[in-house]
């Protein structure tokens, strides 16, 4: 088998990995490039194959930057089959129309701004009926369950405790008369995460495939997240400021909003509005609701009850749909919470939120999701005090606190833990992707030091070879 690392090598967004076996091309995810305008665009609009060539996909979850990029796979002439999980499935149904609808929105307004500064529109790099195009190849798949996917190669998702039906992909490949595993991590969850069941570990593996996003640092605990989570409520509704939470619709957003429900309940918070500003959000959430058999056993217990223990649902807790109600948010003067949509502040609802909040020194914007370089986040986190948002400088006086301990992603520890689970003797070599260089090495040396020997972060566009 060949593998070639194309994308989130040395880097963290637009996850892909091209796995050449016994004459076909499996495509390990497709996902959405994220950094600076030109070449996001530039990255995502022309894949690195012949997309026609390509005999297969497998997707381990559905946030964007490992599935963002399926509509633009379609468009070029991919026809084989998408495999993910149920709920991955459902998430993409969701996301990737919503994706569309962003992508359509953003050019619409970037380009009324060229035209009057006398500058070519750009294009769009996928439509909304491109989006439900791809669709139609998804083919969901239980945890669990073996499933043969290309000549001598059978595939097993397994639950990585990331997201609403993210999987850890297991391979079997037959190849050359020899037999043997491959597991790739996808994005691997935390221990001890609400909601969501934790990871399983799959022992018994040859190669390794795994992520690095946090490989050289420690999340705080669960509990110091929502200890902190408090403190910046109460700090802001003591100034009469908002709260601005830019996150993820999946995942990130249903952990928020399962602490706030119990923070309110416990009367830890005031009883001010609290506003998911996200038609993605609110069609999640309610597909959260469809796939119990994600869960753990607390948050299952809980849904058994009566809608009064929704556990993402509560009296002072709005969902907001509609353009024209997101707008009257910007006019709201009390003190209040929005959390909204895109968690790298890259697209979306937030940036209308923070482009209309981020120069009121008594508001605060919270940032509870990693920042990849070059994103409006990332700017935010390090501290810039002038930033652009649709192309205008605004000077940041909000206060800008970040809470890591919401992390979906499991953390250098949880890493090295995992991993050390694993039969070393059997593991012949562990490739480390989806992490900037920094942290990518970092790891690959905390692995080294367990005793695994054949440790690589690979270059982008490097071809390995395995099996042999």
């Amino acid at each position: 088998m060949q593998i070639t690392f194309m994308g989130a090598a040395r880097a963290v967004t637009g996850s892909m990995h091209l796995l050449q076996v016994n004459g076909c091309r499996v495509l390990l995810e497709c996902g959405f490039f994220q950094g600076k305008r030109q070449e996001s665009y530039e990255r995502n609009r022309n894949l690195p194959f012949d997309a026609s060539r390509i005999d297969c996909c497998v997707l381990s979850h559905s946030h964007i930057d490992h599935s963002g990029n399926l509509p633009n796979l379609v468009r070029c002439g991919f026809q084989g089959n998408i495999y993910a999980t149920h709920a991955t499935r459902d998430l993409c149904n969701a996301m990737l129309r919503d994706s569309a609808h962003i992508l359509a929105s953003d050019v619409a307004y970037v380009n009324k701004k060229r035209q009057r500064k006398g500058e070519p529109p750009v294009e769009v790099i996928y439509s909304p009926q491109e989006a439900m195009a791809s669709l139609r190849q998804f083919v969901s798949v239980d945890y669990d369950r073996w499933l043969t996917i290309a000549p001598g190669v059978r595939l097993m998702f397994r639950d990585a405790g990331h997201i609403l039906g993210s999987a850890l992909c297991l391979f079997e490949v037959n190849e050359g008369g020899r037999t043997w595993r491959l597991v790739y991590t996808g994005d691997l969850g935390r221990p001890g995460l609400p909601i969501l069941r934790d990871p399983v570990v799959i022992p018994d593996m040859d190669f390794l495939i795994t992520e690095s996003t946090y490989g050289d640092r420690s999340h705080g605990t669960i509990e110091e997240a929502k200890a902190k989570l408090r403190q910046v409520i109460n700090q802001t509704f003591e100034k009469g400021g908002k709260v601005i939470i830019p996150a993820f619709a999946v995942g990130r957003t249903q952990e928020i909003v399962y602490d706030l429900r119990q923070l309110s309940e416990a009367r830890k918070i005031p009883r001010l509005p609290i506003f998911v500003d996200s038609p993605l959000a609110v069609d999640v959430t309610e597909i959260f609701r469809l796939h119990p058999e994600c869960y753990d056993e607390e948050t299952h217990a809980l849904v058994l009850q009566s809608d009064e223990h929704d556990p993402l649902g509560f009296k002072s807790l709005r969902y907001v749909r509609s353009p024209a109600e997101s707008k009257d948010l910007n006019y709201l003067r009390e003190p209040l919470i929005i959390i909204s949509a895109s968690g790298m502040c890259e697209s979306g609802r937030i940036l209308h939120h923070l482009k209309n909040s981020i120069e009121d020194p008594h508001n605060t914007i919270l940032i509870v999701s990693f920042q990849a370089r070059h994103t409006l986040g990332r700017r935010l986190v390090e501290g810039e005090k002038q930033v652009k948002i649709f192309g205008e400088e605004y000077e940041r006086r909000a206060a800008v606190e970040v809470i890591d301990g919401y992390s979906a992603h499991a953390d250098r520890s949880e890493l090295l833990a995992y991993i050390g689970q694993l039969d070393r003797q059997r593991l012949k070599k562990v490739f480390v992707v989806h992490g900037e260089p920094e942290q990518a090495e970092a790891l690959a040396r905390g692995i080294r030091e367990l005793g695994v020997a054949d440790v690589q972060v690979p270059a982008p566009m490097e071809t390995v070879e395995i099996g042999v």
